[in-house]
């Protein structure tokens, strides 16, 4: 034991959201010396998500909000140490890592990176311009705004298709845009939009300019067949076309995929001795509650070896 160097904490978990809090419940049941950081609040993006049906233990589905309120409410009961912060860096080499906060660095053995991802851009002309105003990546922050409304919802996954029916309450009209002529949204969720009279599909299509005075106004609609242009007058557009991952803190010796996904392998170990990656932030096929959490739990249990193995 005297041989193992002084550290301020034994496990550090960067990201507050569902995974990092599991993590946290699973390390302060194992008696590690741990520290969440989070540094909006805890709950990450769940806390935005309209409703969760297919978590197990809850029949009826709950909202967003609610499960993450338990998690962080049973979090906090293991007493897990929580502080609001961001990891600007991290130094990887050596048996102590080091996070570099904008106040001070915080010295410790392991870390598990549950950073998340965030929703990607469109990158078009009036993206910037009107984010804010019309131009939105959170249906159940906005949706309300747009009460016997016409909006567009972009995207064709889970997420779009899923936000796009939470909109039906309270827009007239609702178009989604997708690029291809079939969803890649779950069957179910599928069924429900295609029943929905307030939706509308715009099939093999992309925007490629949003417009307007004040507020958006119009979307330039391509066609990706046939390269035709149309307009469509919208009050609204929400976009969900994929996440990318909340990574740019990460040392050069983590490895990714090609899209700067972390790579880890079966107990949720990155390329470094010590350093895990859990939930969205991963390189996974599914990215879900119900995975992230399960990660958590691997990584933590993991986090637990590796701390008792440097005591040996």
């Amino acid at each position: 034991m005297d041989s193992v160097e002084s550290v301020d904490y034994e496990l550090v978990v960067i990201g507050g959201g569902p995974a990092g809090l599991t993590a946290g419940i699973y390390a302060a049941r194992s008696r590690l010396k741990v520290l969440l950081l989070e540094k909006v609040v805890p709950g990450g993006q769940i806390l935005t998500t309209d409703w969760i049906e297919n978590y197990p233990g809850f029949p009826e589905g709950l909202s967003g909000y609610d499960l993450a309120r338990k998690i962080a409410d049973q979090t906090a009961r293991f007493d897990v140490s929580i502080e609001t912060g961001e990891a600007l860096s991290i130094e990887c080499k050596g048996p102590v890592k080091r996070l570099i906060l904008k106040d001070r660095t915080i010295s410790t053995h392991t870390v598990i990176i549950a950073t998340g991802a965030s929703p990607n851009r469109l990158s078009v002309p009036g993206e910037e311009t009107y984010l804010g105003k019309g131009v939105s990546f959170c249906a159940t922050c906005d949706g309300p705004f747009y009460r016997d409304k016409i909006v567009a919802v972009m995207g064709g996954g889970d997420t779009a298709v899923q936000e796009g029916i939470f909109l039906t309450k309270f827009a007239e009209k609702v178009y989604i845009i997708h690029r291809r002529k079939e969803l890649r949204a779950t069957k179910i969720l599928q069924e429900r939009a295609f029943k929905n009279p307030k939706i509308e599909f715009i099939w093999d299509s992309v925007v490629t300019k949003i417009d307007g005075n004040d507020s958006v106004e119009k979307l330039l609609i391509k066609n990706v067949k046939t390269g035709s242009i149309s307009e469509l007058s919208v009050d609204g557009l929400f976009i969900f076309v994929g996440t990318h991952p909340n990574t740019d803190f990460l040392c050069e010796e983590i490895k990714t995929d090609e899209r700067g996904f972390i790579i880890a392998d079966k107990n949720m170990e990155t390329s470094v001795p010590g350093v895990y990656a859990v939930g969205d932030v991963r390189d996974t096929p599914l990215r879900q509650v119900v995975t992230a959490v399960g990660d958590a739990a691997i990584a933590a249990f993991s986090a637990e070896q590796y701390v008792e193995n440097l005591k040996l």
